[in-house]
Parts: structure tokens; sequence; C-alpha cells
């Protein structure tokens, strides 16, 4: 049970168009349960959706390195809800395939599936920052390589959002979405 229940319909109208605006158009799903729960601070929300909808919507990252990036990190952070709502949704219409998916909840990700060089370089950049707060020169260089300074700006600010998105629905106690891709045990 979440530590902060999500609100429920009916929604006041305010809150219903919020709702509906962090949706994607067309999704046969109600509101994700950690949308409903931050609307609880409207506030809160409208400042966390500014954010959010840029780095999914009008990012400067290809969307298959955005996944991939975002699967790592919630794997890293054991978020189960939020890594299952990519793995059901984003993550497959961005290209990735299921194993693929299933190896960034690998210690070692970068060897647990066929990985392009400059996805291997995004899940080390992960990992480093997971587990340092810091990049190596190495892994910065090998970034460098393939990405233009703004998109490295827009890479580390993704690697922090979804880091705060993980500790937000791990901290909710929130439960995977119904539909969303289960998180592999090991």
């Amino acid at each position: 049970m979440p530590r902060i229940e999500p609100l429920t319909p009916p929604y006041a109208a305010d809150v219903d168009r919020a709702l509906r605006r962090w949706m994607p158009p067309g999704v046969p799903h109600e509101p994700l349960a950690l949308f409903r729960v931050v609307h609880r601070n409207p506030d809160l929300a409208s400042r966390m959706f500014a954010l959010g909808a840029g780095l999914l919507a009008h990012g400067l990252l290809p969307a298959i390195d955005r996944e991939i990036v975002i699967a790592r990190v919630t794997a890293r952070s054991a978020c189960a809800y939020e890594w299952g709502v990519h793995a059901a949704t984003l993550a497959p219409q961005a290209g990735l395939s299921l194993e693929q998916l299933r190896a960034t909840t690998q210690p070692d990700a970068a060897a647990s599936a066929p990985w392009s060089p400059h996805h291997t370089a995004l899940l080390h950049a992960v990992d480093e920052l997971n587990d340092t707060a810091q990049l190596t020169q190495s892994t910065w260089d090998t970034l460098r390589m393939d990405y233009e300074e703004t998109q490295l700006l827009e890479l580390l600010v993704l690697i922090g959002w979804y880091r705060t998105i993980s500790h937000l629905a791990n901290g909710l106690l929130l439960e995977e979405e119904p539909w969303g891709t289960r998180f592999p045990t090991r």
C-alpha cells in the first residue's frame, strides 16, 4: 500500500486536465499512480511537469539512448515501478529489445546484452554516477565522441531526474502498475 494514496476519480476539473496532459494521447490506462500522488501537491506537480515532459517529448537525445539511460537508472535504484512503466511502453517504442531491457537490471549491464559502443558508454556513465556521483575522464571523453555539449548536459539531467523519480516512487512504496512490465527477479 502506498504511503500517500493516489487521487481517484472523479477528479476536480483542473486536476483532470493536468493529469490528462501528463499522459500521452490515446493511452488506454488511467493516469499513472505516481502522477496521481504528485497531484496532491498541484504546485509541485506543475513544476515537475515542465522538466519531465521536456525530457521525454522535447529532448535532444535519441529515444533509444534516453530509454537505455532511464532503464539503467531505475534498475540501479531498484525502482520496479518506473522501470516497469518504461519497459512496457516507451522503451519498446524506442527500439529496446526485451533482452536489452532485462540486461539493464543485471550487475554488469554492458556485458549482459549486445550493445553498441556508445550505448555501452551510456551504461557506464549511469553506473559511475550511481556509484560515485562523478564521471571518469575516460567515460566523458567516450561520450563526447557521440554527443554534442547540449546533449551531454541533457544526459546528466536525465540521469539525475530519473534518480529523483526513483527515490519518489520507492519512498512512496508505489506498487507496480498492473499493465507494467514486471521487474526481473535475480
